[in-house]
């Protein structure tokens, strides 16, 4: 659990157990409850929020092209704001790297990655996670989303102020609960690593999946789940805070999973192909989402993914 979790979880007054106690016994300084983390300087946000709109356009810039794009933009970075400014967001440069070297020593048990070559044909072969960066009008917070490769479908998301790893495992028991993957493939992000999402796994017996860090052919899924997000609801809603974010986004996700067709699904919806073609006739639901019992139809050009190549699908 996280240090700001474990504060929160501090109640003043209590009739039996002093401040002082409370924060022993949860492992937290008493001076630490009175720390205010400090706000992103406005002129940083603004610095975030064009890049995080670029980003989406040219996943493959790192910092130097990103420096170089915000001077012609009339704003004038360091690169080491910008590199500042991209760790915080979670933006790194997305493309294919020469296998120079071994990774060296990670602190946490290094996963196969399982996915080269597969052919990806059903829903809950394969799922993924991923985090991603959502500005506001003063602040910023993250998004984490599990998603069923094959079908589209977000089955679960998170909003935290925070990079910690508890959003990202509260999300993935949500989403255990509709159902099994065979894969679970993620980046090696500290909050994928930990053993709180790894375990979580391991006692369903599903098998983990990582790939290294900007390997484009495995981020381009939910790089592009990412990218009708922001285009459709994030940017044009503007968020003032994180709960108008929350509301939001609650009500985008539905619409993206229930109504929203998709082209390289035949023009269903992921809720339908998810449901259709992973639960028994009696039991076709998601999210409280009834379908009709009918014979699945196939999928148009989403049948048969192969993560060889980086197919041109389009939402």
């Amino acid at each position: 659990m996280s240090r700001e979790r474990r504060r929160e979880m501090v109640e003043r007054g209590h009739r039996v157990l002093s401040t002082v106690r409370q924060c022993a016994l949860l492992g937290i300084s008493r001076s630490s409850l009175n720390y205010r983390r400090k706000g992103t300087r406005p002129e940083d946000l603004a610095v975030m929020e064009a890049m995080d709109q670029q980003y989406l356009s040219t996943p493959f810039y790192g910092s130097r092209r990103m420096r170089v794009w915000l001077g012609r933009q009339g704003q004038t970075v360091n690169r080491k704001r910008v590199q500042r400014l991209m760790r915080t967001m979670g933006l790194r440069a997305i493309y294919r790297r020469p296998r120079t070297s071994k990774p060296g020593p990670s602190g946490h048990k290094v996963y196969p990655y399982l996915l080269s070559g597969m052919q990806i044909s059903r829903p809950n072969q394969v799922w993924a996670a991923d985090i991603t960066y959502i500005p506001m009008a003063k602040g910023f917070h993250y998004l984490v989303a599990i998603m069923d490769w094959y079908t589209r479908c977000v089955l679960a998301w998170r909003l935290s102020n925070t990079l910690d790893a508890d959003f990202c495992v509260e999300a993935l028991k949500e989403a255990l609960g509709k159902g099994k993957p065979e894969v679970f493939n993620t980046d090696q992000g500290s909050q994928f690593t930990g053993e709180g999402f790894t375990g979580l796994l391991e006692q369903h017996g599903v098998r983990i999946s990582m790939d290294g860090k900007g390997r484009y052919s495995d981020n381009i899924f939910i790089e592009r789940l990412w990218r009708t997000v922001k285009y459709e609801e994030v940017y044009l809603k503007a968020y003032s805070n994180g709960r108008e974010a929350k509301v939001g986004l609650d009500a985008y996700f539905h619409f993206y999973n229930n109504q929203r067709p998709h082209q390289a699904l035949g023009y269903r919806t992921p809720a339908e192909v998810f449901s259709e073609e992973s639960a028994p006739p009696d039991e076709r639901s998601i999210k409280g989402k009834w379908t009709p019992g009918r014979a699945p139809e196939d999928p148009g050009n989403t049948a048969g993914l192969s993560l060889s190549f980086a197919p041109n699908l389009s939402n």
